[in-house]
């Protein structure tokens, strides 16, 4: 089984709807053998999240977790206009960013003028990274136009382990990742697999993403994830 060091997209109470604190997903981390942990709270416009002062205050956290790099992150909403729905001068304290449609904060539009907004997120700000969860029917996208804006951007398309974990509550989540991940090879742009965890007992477990990885036989050297160095590389640059 492919063996990946990282989980980026992960969290705590402070989202409003999750279960765990930092440190208790860092020990799961560590006992998942994982060395980096990112912490990527929802920004504003999720009905319960965090203050913005939160993410600045993050700088309380330590580097280092129970032997595991702690990276200070945030899952930003994206918003009409290509807009994110956290400030530059917030988004400048953190270490990366992910941009993604929430339903909750958002207005669903078509495929192409959804992925308009998406690039226009990927264009707003140098430390988003990643785009969150691209998998869903419900805020369908281009796929074609996606990964060519990702590509054009130098921003990674995210494979989320909770799309595809049963009982799936995102639409054709599955057969998308399979459009998704051959366009990625396509155009030659990075991916992340993420959990998405909720809960503690989510934090590095990536089993039905790298499921739907295997069964499409997707170029691993395309992973971000699986290396430290590459990871890390790509997140800095």
């Amino acid at each position: 089984m492919l063996k990946l060091i990282a989980d980026l997209h992960t969290h705590t109470l402070a989202s409003g709807h999750a279960y765990g604190t930092i440190r208790e997903n860092a020990q799961a981390a560590a006992e998942q053998g994982l060395r980096i942990l990112g912490v990527s709270e929802h920004a504003p416009g999720i009905p319960g999240t965090c203050d913005p002062l939160y993410f600045i205050n993050l700088r309380c956290v330590p580097n280092e977790l129970y032997g595991v790099k702690i990276l200070r992150g945030s899952e930003i909403n994206v918003l009409e206009g290509g807009k994110l729905s956290l400030s530059d001068h917030i988004i400048d304290y953190l270490d990366y960013a992910i941009a993604g449609i929430h339903p909750h904060c958002y207005t669903i539009l078509d495929a192409v003028s959804n992925t308009k907004n998406v690039i226009g997120c990927m264009e707003a700000h140098r430390k988003v990274r990643f785009i969150s969860h691209p998998d869903d029917d419900r805020t369908p996208v281009d796929y074609e136009l996606l990964c060519k804006g990702a590509r054009d951007n130098g921003v990674a398309l995210e494979v989320n382990n909770s799309s595809v974990k049963p009982p799936v509550f995102r639409l054709n989540s599955r057969e998308n990742y399979h459009i998704m991940l051959e366009k990625c090879e396509k155009y030659r742009v990075p991916v992340i697999v993420n959990t998405d965890a909720h809960d503690p007992s989510a934090v590095g477990r990536f089993d039905h993403a790298l499921e739907v990885i295997l069964e499409t036989g997707f170029d691993q050297s395309l992973i971000l994830n699986t290396d430290e160095k590459k990871l890390m590389d790509f997140l800095m640059r």
